[in-house]
């Protein structure tokens, strides 16, 4: 299930994964039982149910709704779902009044938190649970932290990846995380994962897009962590001192950026001392050129 599924773009992906990996006869009924979505815009959602159409979901349970306009508490145990995945958008605000749909405590107009109290909220026990935010959520506080508590309280936020700069251009520039939880047990810790950019790349664009091949070095991760350049872990505890600031950068990068400030600031200081006797030397002949007078 996805919410604010645009043009069904993360829906497709899973029918497609499924078929390549299950090929038992009772996959299309699953398919047609359990991929569901809802936006609430009319273009997107008219193009998701055609997409979903064309990639052979004969009858798509995709709804042209607001998901955040439903009060929290009227969601029944019997409407909880296995996995939920989704992307709000980056920024989004909703109108006024959607917020009373939720407790006071975790009351807002940005969407993503929302989605992110949502989410939590419809999993089952057990339920598997991915998002997509910007890294405000992470080190937003406020009601930002009351959300994030809760998270890590009902659910093992056990994955964080951190994507570069530019991943959703030319749509928007914001650095973006993949979050996924599970349900059912709190966080004890948190492995992050920095994920790099391919050799010679700057940053990602409408040309030069993130491609999946370029995930293979997590997927080779995923099952056998270990601490490396680009990988490392934050206890429940730490995470807590920091009043669950979850925008935890790469400490391995740490002497890496030291090194760049030291050669930095080395070479800044040449540069002054190069200015300074320039400047003595324009002042020399300038007064020599007044005396000459």
């Amino acid at each position: 299930m996805t919410f604010d599924c645009g043009t069904g773009g993360f829906l497709t992906a899973a029918i497609d994964y499924i078929r390549q990996h299950f090929q038992s006869a009772d996959v299309p009924e699953i398919l047609q039982r359990t991929i569901r979505g809802t936006e609430k815009k009319p273009l997107p959602y008219n193009l998701c149910v055609t997409n979903l159409v064309l990639h052979g979901i004969d009858v798509p349970e995709a709804e042209h709704d607001n998901t955040l306009a439903r009060p929290l508490r009227d969601y029944s145990p019997q409407e909880r779902v296995d996995v939920i995945i989704t992307n709000p958008p980056f920024g989004g605000m909703e109108e006024d009044g959607i917020e009373d749909n939720f407790p006071a405590t975790f009351r807002t107009r940005e969407t993503a938190d929302l989605f992110l109290v949502l989410i939590a909220h419809l999993l089952k026990e057990g339920g598997r649970g991915a998002i997509v935010l910007p890294d405000g959520t992470l080190f937003g506080e406020g009601v930002k932290t009351r959300i994030k508590e809760k998270l890590l309280q009902d659910c093992n936020l056990h994955t964080i990846v951190r994507l570069p700069n530019g991943v959703f251009n030319p749509y928007t520039g914001i650095k973006t995380n993949l979050l996924f939880f599970t349900k059912g047990e709190p966080t004890e810790k948190i492995w992050y994962y920095e994920h790099p950019y391919p050799a010679g790349y700057k940053s990602y664009s409408k040309t030069k897009p993130i491609r999946f091949e370029e995930f293979a070095p997590e997927q080779e991760w995923w099952d056998n962590r270990e601490e490396n350049e680009f990988a490392w872990q934050v206890s429940i505890a730490d995470l807590k001192a920091n009043n669950y600031n979850l925008d935890i950068k790469n400490p391995h990068k740490v002497d890496v950026e030291h090194a760049d400030l030291d050669e930095m600031l080395a070479e800044h200081q040449k540069l002054m001392a190069e200015l300074g006797d320039v400047r003595s030397k324009l002042k020399f002949e300038l007064m020599e050129a007044l005396e000459d007078k």
